[in-house]
């Protein structure tokens, strides 16, 4: 009997070793890229809605001097050409280039950065860079076309085009279930990694793409429609769009497709900028609609009541798109704001 249950014991336990020793032996499965990236991102407040934080002000919420025009609270940086720059700027604006802003930006020894740019756009997706790098900075909502008439280049760009791919009807799809991008920078840690995106990001280009390449063929693109579902209904879509806004977040990037590049589009191009930005050092080929939907449906905007579209307008009531302050060209010469 003793035999028999010496027996039973053995056949009982000897499953639980094999299935022990199989487990130790099992290759332990190592965490991708991307998967060490977005965990760093999630434990960092680095998430869209963190980076998206009081990121842009228009210039009445800025403290301008009104003898000078200067901006004293902010370290200015300007990215617009150094001819445009020299032409005319904010009072001891510092001119560099996108791809050098993280170390434009060291020179600010911790001073709070305002970037600036010609409409908002590229200032947006430098500040989306800044603040992923711990900077604190925000972006002039309209850039110098609103800071001063001499420079605007929104006004020829704020227009109401006609498209077939320019919808007013129908739902926003269901949301899809993708895989996670394929992130390769061949460093160890998430803030390594993410530097070596954001560095990548600032130097790529065609980040931002003109209505007539995403209208004439959206398939082209994973298109995202950056608006609350009131928006989508009162001013209508890009015909293929999918509507992520609110799950635009690390948890919902199994919601975007990585096979095709991304178009962000919003308002302005503005907001799509900086969002196109934290995509991108996220691993996803994110781009940008210029000018957004005030290329497309200005008129529609500026009349509009869902998502406070007029104050997303280019003239619109309560935009900040005209302020009219002063400048100096590069000999130091004040011009005064327009009568």
């Amino acid at each position: 009997m003793r035999r028999l249950i010496k027996f039973l014991f053995l056949v009982g336990i000897l499953p639980l070793v094999l299935l022990t020793s199989c487990k130790d032996d099992d290759p332990l499965v190592e965490e991708s890229e991307f998967e060490i990236l977005s965990k760093y991102m999630a434990q960092n407040d680095l998430d869209l809605p963190d980076v998206l934080s009081g990121w842009v002000t228009a210039g009445g919420g800025l403290t301008v001097d009104p003898t000078d025009f200067s901006v004293a609270d902010y370290y200015i940086i300007d990215l617009r050409a150094s001819s445009d720059f020299e032409a005319g700027h904010i009072k001891d604006a510092h001119n560099t280039t996108l791809t050098n802003v993280l170390n434009e930006a060291a020179n600010a020894n911790g001073k709070p950065i305002l970037a600036v740019c010609y409409t908002g756009q590229t200032a947006a997706r430098a500040v989306g860079a800044l603040r992923l790098m711990g900077f604190e900075a925000k972006s002039l909502k309209w850039g110098m076309s609103a800071w001063h008439s001499d420079f605007d280049k929104w006004t020829p760009n704020a227009t109401d085009f006609s498209s077939p791919n320019w919808v007013t009807t129908g739902e926003p799809p269901a949301y899809g279930n993708y895989s996670e991008p394929t992130v390769v920078t061949n460093k160890a840690t998430g803030e390594e990694i993410l530097a070596a995106r954001v560095q990548y990001a600032l130097t790529k280009s065609g980040w931002a793409v003109n209505k007539t390449d995403v209208l004439g063929t959206p398939s082209n693109y994973f298109v995202i429609n950056k608006w609350p579902v009131e928006s989508w209904n009162e001013y209508g879509h890009i015909n293929g769009a999918n509507r992520i806004d609110e799950d635009l977040v690390l948890e919902g990037l199994k919601y975007v497709d990585p096979s095709k590049p991304a178009l962000v589009y919003c308002y302005t191009g503005q907001t799509s900028s900086i969002t196109a930005m934290w995509m991108e050092a996220l691993g996803y080929d994110a781009r940008s609609l210029k000018f957004g939907v005030n290329g497309i449906n200005h008129t529609g905007l500026l009349a509009g009541t869902a998502g406070s579209a007029p104050k997303k307008s280019w003239k619109g009531p309560g935009s900040g798109s005209i302020l009219n302050l002063g400048y100096y060209d590069s000999s130091g010469t004040l011009h005064s704001p327009e009568n």
